[in-house]
């Protein structure tokens, strides 16, 4: 099988066609979670599959975290998989990509830089507090299209020089919290200058921070301009793997649009041959 592993911001992806592979999808979660893992195959945060459309898009992307479980849809993995799009021919410079939440478009920039429209939000609840340990955290909480990505947005003084461990910890812990019925993505952030913010995600599916979250960076963009705390345009949203600009055109007291742009890299293309993977029936 042949695969190209890339990354968007830090967040990085094994991606497969299947339109040349012709695998089952019954096998997908186990190839995700075997060759997701770091120190014993190639290693990434999720899986994705490129496949035939059914809804006239150019073409169908399956997302996988992991762990194996289905992910309803991944910003920097669309962004990524636009890029492999435009660059096997599959699409030109402006494409459709369906997804588990709905179809999403993309838009290349430059070689590099590629431009996606998020699916919209479906909920946004702007004050859903929670509590953790006998704390109570003022919490945000946004879905992304439908069936809805689930996201907690919560603010965290200090966020860039935070304890790590407890951190992580407290991330956990929410992401499980009984208020989020799907869990969530946990996306702690604090605005560090005129729209200007730094975050971190505790990604579901993955189990820990990842480098970096599109569709997260978007959630926190969501929040904070219905609060009036970022102005939605070009908000510049820092993560450990790099920067992403988020732009939301706000229509009164909803988002009407979302739109993330940021730098995709290929890493490297060859054949897998991980031995621990069954073969399809």
């Amino acid at each position: 099988m042949q695969f190209w592993k890339m990354n968007g911001a830090g967040n990085d992806f094994i991606v497969l066609n299947n339109l040349e592979e012709h695998l089952p999808t019954e096998v997908f979660p186990e190839m995700a979670r075997t060759l997701c893992e770091r120190h014993l195959s190639i290693g990434a945060d999720g899986f994705m599959v490129i496949d035939t459309p059914d809804q006239g898009g150019d073409y169908k992307m399956l997302f996988y975290n992991s762990d194996g479980s289905v992910g309803e849809m991944c910003g920097n993995g669309a962004r990524c998989i636009c890029r492999y799009g435009y660059e096997t021919g599959l699409a030109g410079e402006t494409q459709t990509v369906e997804t588990t939440a709905g179809i999403i478009t993309g838009k290349r920039m430059d070689r590099r830089l590629y431009r996606i429209r998020l699916n919209d939000p479906s909920t946004v609840q702007l004050e859903h507090p929670i509590e953790v340990g006998g704390v109570r955290y003022p919490c945000a909480y946004v879905e992304l299209g439908n069936p809805g990505l689930p996201h907690a947005v919560v603010p965290y003084r200090g966020l860039q020089n935070a304890d790590q461990g407890e951190l992580r910890e407290l991330g956990r812990a929410m992401r499980h919290h009984p208020s989020f019925p799907k869990g969530a993505n946990v996306n702690f952030y604090e605005i560090t200058g005129e729209d200007t913010v730094y975050e971190r995600t505790f990604e579901r599916g993955v189990e820990d921070f990842t480098y970096a979250c599109g569709t997260g960076t978007g959630s926190v963009v969501t929040v904070l301009t219905l609060q009036g705390k970022v102005s939605g345009q070009g908000v510049k949203v820092d993560m450990t793997g790099g920067r992403l600009i988020v732009d939301a055109e706000r229509d009164g007291s909803h988002i009407a649009a979302l739109y993330l742009t940021g730098p995709t890299n290929i890493i490297c293309k060859g054949e897998i041959t991980d031995e621990e993977l069954r073969p399809a029936k």
